[in-house]
């Protein structure tokens, strides 16, 4: 796992649709302005890690749809990686997230933090 310049932690799934928006719109504006960043998926947010799982995400205007900001977000080297155990603890196994997604312990998720130059919490 590779530490980046911005972080965006969520911890909130398709029950909060606005904090993903947020998440992943500011995670993209990271990359597009040559930022490298990652979004952590802890506590419910590691459902967003399992494929398909976000594709009906979609508050409206102004905002793009969720699927659309992970697909440009991992399109312009972002990273995603999730929380080994929230992921355990919500019943999920490694198989059952996206390939493309790390799966990271807590160590890993304070050294992201600590590196970062900056970091937004979505809680």
């Amino acid at each position: 796992m590779q530490t980046t310049d911005f972080v965006a932690t969520l911890f909130d799934e398709k029950t909060n649709p606005d904090k993903v928006t947020v998440a992943f719109t500011m995670a993209l504006k990271a990359v597009s302005k040559g930022y490298s960043a990652t979004v952590i998926l802890m506590s419910k947010g590691v459902h967003m890690g399992r494929p398909g799982y976000p594709d009906d995400m979609d508050i409206g205007a102004p905002f793009r749809p969720v699927p659309d900001l992970m697909k440009d977000y991992l399109e312009h080297g972002g990273q995603v990686v999730v929380c080994k155990s929230c992921m355990e603890h919500g019943g999920l196994s490694a198989e059952q997230i996206d390939p493309r997604f790390e799966i990271i312990t807590a160590d890993d998720v304070i050294d992201l933090v600590m590196h970062a130059k900056g970091n937004l919490q979505i809680t």
